[in-house]
């Protein structure tokens, strides 16, 4: 059975830094395109970043540039999304995906539940 689970999620501070995983189990995530998205309160589904499978080079949603980075860690078969100067309009509900499609194709394969980040003072 294939799960993708997020961990890491919480409460920081404007300007803080967080970091959210993606685990997965009876997936090899090294194999996916993993896209990261967010939903914060009233929003609908929006695109944070996307890591490749080739040379695990990172696309991201621009406001979220320079600020967030996205990395593999194979042996632990996760994702990071390193989340850096936070701001309050970060605050949403985070959810990773794998997809077997680029990162510029929006067909995905598999996704976790989602966790909470909050970003306040």
């Amino acid at each position: 059975q294939v799960q993708l689970v997020e961990s890491g999620g919480g409460l920081a501070q404007p300007g803080a830094s967080l970091n959210v995983s993606c685990a997965g189990t009876g997936v090899n995530l090294r194999d996916y395109y993993i896209h990261w998205f967010r939903q914060g309160p009233g929003e609908g589904r929006n695109f944070i970043a996307c890591i490749d499978t080739i040379d695990d080079i990172g696309h991201y949603k621009d406001s979220v540039k320079g600020r967030f980075t996205v990395a593999r860690n194979n042996a632990k078969n996760m994702v990071y999304l390193h989340m850096n100067n936070l701001r309050p309009e970060d605050t949403a509900v985070y959810r990773c995906a794998a997809a077997a499609a680029p990162c510029w194709a929006s067909s995905f394969d598999y996704w976790g539940p989602g966790i909470q980040v909050t970003v306040s003072s």
